[in-house]
């Protein structure tokens, strides 16, 4: 756990973004635990957030794992992230065009679905979590139908969760998945075995949740990919 990781999930955890307890997923299984990242609900939460995502963005541009030219945010969790995380970019020295979709299509005024700059190039989608890939596959379809190629998809939590439901699972994970079957990377501030490694660190914040790590080792141990 490097000390961007460990700093977000210490953030997650101070504005109650990650939860510990009993959660159902949509996939029927008991998690315990729960990130939320509509809990970003200030300005300042979620400048921050997005702060995150562009050291993460600038880390794996620096090493060659992500190559773009622009940034696209589904609707509706990636519409302000991708504008945090533009906003942060440019602040740090990469200033993108930056994009989003609308779910309704206008027929007034610009009209269409996309709202910001023209979707072209290598496009980077900003999203908050993968679960079942929907989202991602959604976005993809509206990069290629532009004339644009997705070029990898920035997350802020891999669950490295496999897919399927409580009793049936697939081999591999959602982000597996999409890396997979779409050729392109997928990066993500930070993962499950991160959080496991916080919650052992021995922290002042670490020692609060500690008590749920054995839970969420299992829960690693049993649905993790």
């Amino acid at each position: 756990m490097n000390n961007l990781e460990h700093d977000f999930i210490d953030f997650a955890l101070t504005t109650k973004v990650l939860r510990f307890g009993e959660f159902r997923t949509k996939a029927g299984r008991l998690s315990p635990y729960f990130f939320n990242a509509g809990l970003f609900n200030t300005g300042s939460t979620l400048n921050r957030l997005g702060d995150f995502y562009a050291r993460k963005i600038l880390e794996k541009t620096g090493d060659g794992t992500l190559k773009f030219d622009m940034l696209f945010g589904p609707a509706y969790k990636g519409i302000p992230l991708v504008a945090t995380v533009a906003i942060n970019l440019a602040e740090k020295g990469l200033d993108l065009p930056w994009a989003f979709n609308r779910k309704e299509k206008k027929d007034h005024g610009e009209g269409g679905t996309i709202i910001g700059s023209p979707l072209q190039g290598r496009v980077l989608i900003v999203d908050d979590v993968i679960s079942a890939g929907t989202s991602v596959r959604e976005s993809i379809d509206i990069i290629r139908a532009a004339g644009a190629e997705p070029a990898g998809v920035a997350i802020a939590i891999d669950r490295m969760e496999r897919g399927g439901n409580a009793d049936s699972l697939t081999e591999t994970s959602a982000v597996q998945d999409v890396e997979a079957s779409f050729h392109i990377p997928v990066v993500s501030i930070a993962s499950l075995d991160s959080l496991l490694n916080f919650m052992r660190s021995g922290s002042d914040a670490a020692r609060s949740v500690a008590e749920y790590a054995e839970a969420v080792a299992a829960y690693r141990s049993r649905y993790g990919a």
